[in-house]
């Protein structure tokens, strides 16, 4: 039964500890990648959804496949922000940081608060540990961690002496049994943030049910560190914290990652459009993911999943399946996305549906494989031989990706054309609650979708709907639909091959103008948070969505007139952008990038607007974004505004 919290007096009830009330907690666990960092983080996740507190994650890998255990390149951490009202961001600054080793504490002691809470694995902080982390002296000791709340356990030990201590277990070396202390670190932190462990236990024992040892290991874990917490005299002025429940609309929810959101949403659609899906994909890190949860689904829940030998292979495959009448769909990440751009001018020219998925990660070439960056806009956009253009959106956070895999399959179906989704590494990976939308929400995508012709019809095969510009979607095997296709320009209408100089024009005319003609068939623009005019518009698309939203909602409670609009269209821009940008006195646009939405938009609308780069491989803090709007306000208004803190969630003392 989940304990219940008495907010007047911050007591837990039936005579549970003392436990300090808060709105929102910042937690990160950082260790080796081999020590089990995103189990435990996404464990905690689950066992916060469950208590029914709002949450948002991000886990964070080292890019080395197996990074040298101690080394501080090999630092695996998953940090989550949990509240009682709505949470946007993990956070900017962390309230507790579980470090369970030395080169985890170094390379992630400054994001934690003064004040916060450290639990340390004492027993690691030893040896070549401490020498590949950097340090001369053991940091327990020498007194340069006074500024926070430490609590150094010997998770090492305690781990093995729990483990020694089962019956019947044959753990066959001290290695083997110190793999359950990130188990023990999971049950102590769910103590001290009054989370059950319950489900945990369950996802142990369904994990490991063909290993009684290794499921007896790890459960014997969890329950020591939460009866430690329970036992343990905490240093002074570290109580243990309660974040009441959020209020979330009425529905039924699960925690979810964009990757998986993104997948169920093409899945969905392809049904509601009446169409089988077939996703056609190369392994990539960060993209890999949906094609596994693809895989899972299987030709049971008609869906079908092909692994390519390469990336063009793939995308080309994924062309072919909508050529028979299915819906193709590939995905990737940026390298892959470069490696597909032929194949999408294949794509664009046949005027065949198709989904691509862009799980963006930082660049050039292959670049940051596991960190995040917003950085393929341009290649999205424009990356293609000849005037080629295709639709692209972005989605915004792990649940809108559902809404936006449905968006993309509409629009593919509808005007017979490409679309591009544009994920990164950090929507992909990180999750948050997400209401589960029943199917009759749905829109009817089998009624929007290009048709075929009705036999005996003397449509051809690129004659075009009035409204939309797409052609027909005629599969083989459609009686009088015969007709040849490819990548040769197309004579209009007929379909036939052309290199007549006029017919090039109108086609590469006609291409634009259904893409330009996408923008009167999906909403207009609105501002996402604050008013239509004002001083500041911050303008965002994909993942800086939730640092803008409490940066700007923080300015706005300061008085600034301040307004966020973030743009889900990319390729065509709303149509109203322009009209909409035209009410602020200055536009500020945060990219993950070096400046490539502003281009766009500096070209569409003549707009002056600013930019607000970031290429670090970490989403944008609420700090960043709120100090470069500070710096706008104070332009303007020929002041100099005070410092603006607008950290949420603080533990008190």
């Amino acid at each position: 039964m989940t304990d219940l919290i008495e907010p007047a007096t911050g007591q837990v009830a039936a005579g549970g500890p003392e436990r300090t009330i808060v709105d929102h907690v910042v937690v990160r666990f950082a260790g080796d990648s081999g020590d089990g960092i995103q189990i435990t983080g996404s464990q905690f996740g689950l066992e916060t959804a469950l208590a029914g507190n709002d949450l948002t994650t991000f886990p964070d890998y080292p890019s080395e496949i197996r990074a040298p255990a101690g080394s501080l390149f090999g630092v695996s951490t998953f940090q989550i922000q949990f509240g009682s009202s709505a949470v946007h961001t993990a956070g900017d600054r962390l309230d507790c940081l579980v470090a369970l080793n030395p080169a985890a504490l170094k390379t992630n002691i400054a994001d934690l608060k003064p004040g916060g809470t450290l639990i340390l694995d004492s027993g690691s902080f030893k040896g070549k540990n401490l020498e590949k982390a950097g340090y001369e002296e053991n940091p327990v000791d020498d007194g340069s961690l006074d500024n926070w709340r430490v609590l150094a356990v010997d998770i090492s030990t305690l781990t093995k002496e729990v483990v020694a201590s089962l019956a019947d277990v044959d753990v066959s070396s001290k290695k083997d049994a110190l793999r359950a202390r990130n188990m023990w670190a999971l049950g102590l932190v769910l103590w001290l943030y009054g989370r059950e462990r319950e489900a945990t236990l369950s996802w142990i024992a369904r994990k490991f049910a063909k290993n009684a040892d290794v499921k007896a290991i790890n459960s014997a874990a969890v329950d020591a560190g939460y009866e430690f917490g329970n036992t343990v005299e905490l240093p002074d002025g570290l109580l243990p914290v309660a974040v009441p429940p959020a209020h979330l609309a009425t529905g039924t929810y699960r925690q979810i990652s964009g990757a998986e959101a993104i997948v169920y949403g093409m899945v969905a659609a392809s049904f509601s459009a009446g169409l089988e899906p077939v996703y056609c994909s190369y392994p990539i890190t960060p993209a890999s993911t949906m094609l596994h949860a693809l895989a899972k689904m299987g030709e049971t829940a008609g869906i079908k999943t092909f692994q390519a030998e390469d990336e063009i292979a793939a995308a080309c495959a994924a062309i072919g399946a909508s050529y028979a009448g299915r819906l193709g769909i590939t995905g990737t990440s940026g390298p892959g996305m470069a490696l597909k751009t032929e194949a999408l001018g294949l794509a664009v020219a046949a005027e065949l549906p198709l989904v691509v998925v862009n799980v963006q990660r930082g660049g050039p070439s292959t670049g940051l494989p596991t960190k995040v960056e917003q950085s393929d806009l341009f290649q999205a956009v424009m990356g293609r031989n000849g005037d080629t253009p295709l639709a692209v959106l972005a989605a915004r956070s792990p649940g809108d990706a559902y809404q936006v895999a449905v968006e993309a399959v509409r629009i593919a179906t509808q005007f017979m054309t490409p679309v591009v989704i544009l994920s990164d590494g950090y929507i992909a990976n990180a999750s948050e609650p997400w209401r589960i939308p029943a199917l009759s929400e749905l829109p009817d995508l089998a009624a929007t979708a290009a048709k075929a012709p009705e036999p005996g019809s003397k449509q051809l095969p690129f004659s075009r709907d009035p409204e939309t510009l797409a052609r027909p979607w005629i599969p083989p095997g459609t009686p009088g639909g015969i007709h040849r296709l490819g990548g040769l320009e197309r004579k209009d209408v007929t379909g036939e091959v052309s290199t007549d100089p006029s017919n090039h024009q109108r086609m590469t005319d006609l291409r634009k103008a259904k893409i330009a003609r996408i923008a009167d068939f999906v909403d207009e623009q609105t501002v996402t948070l604050g008013d239509t005019t004002g001083d500041v518009a911050v303008v965002g698309w994909g993942s800086s969505f939730g640092p803008i939203t409490d940066a700007v909602a923080c300015l706005r409670d300061k008085g600034h007139k301040v307004s966020h609009v973030h743009v889900r269209w990319i390729s065509p821009l709303p149509r109203n952008l322009g009209t909409l940008l035209a009410g602020f006195r200055k536009v500020l646009v945060p990219e993950m990038n070096t400046g490539q939405l502003i281009q766009l938009m500096r070209a569409e609308y003549l707009v002056d607007a600013l930019p607000v780069e970031k290429v670090a491989g970490k989403p944008f803090k609420v700090a960043e974004i709120v100090n470069a709007v500070r710096d706008v306000l104070d332009e303007l208004n020929g002041t100099e505004t005070a410092e603006i803190d607008c950290d949420t969630g603080e533990i008190a003392a």
